[in-house]
């Protein structure tokens, strides 16, 4: 994939995760407060201060996604952004890490 087409794919990508929080906010499903810098989107759990950082690496074409749980890092396959390591679905861990890290 190009550069320019990484660029559009991530920032569809922060668009979307930055959607999801905002309307489980709007839907009083978490209490979170969404940053956006650039291509660092901050997504603040407001109940423990804990921190989710989705942010997109140019250079080696990949999300990264930094919590609580640990760092990961994900490619485009062509429809979905994996895991390099196990494979999983960026939107489903980030689901996951949602759920422990509100609830901590």
């Amino acid at each position: 994939m190009t550069e320019t087409e990484f660029l559009v794919m991530a920032d569809e990508c922060l668009q979307q995760v930055e959607k999801i929080f905002e309307q489980a906010f709007d839907n009083d499903e978490l209490d979170v407060d969404c940053k956006r810098s650039g291509n660092v989107l901050e997504i603040e759990f407001v109940n423990n201060g804990s921190k989710v950082i989705v942010n997109s690496q140019t250079p080696m074409q990949e999300m990264w996604l930094a919590a609580r749980s640990g760092g990961f890092h994900y490619r485009h396959d062509g429809q979905f952004w994996r895991n390099t390591r196990d494979g999983s679905e960026f939107f489903s861990t980030l689901a996951v890490i949602a759920q422990e890290q509100s609830a901590a």
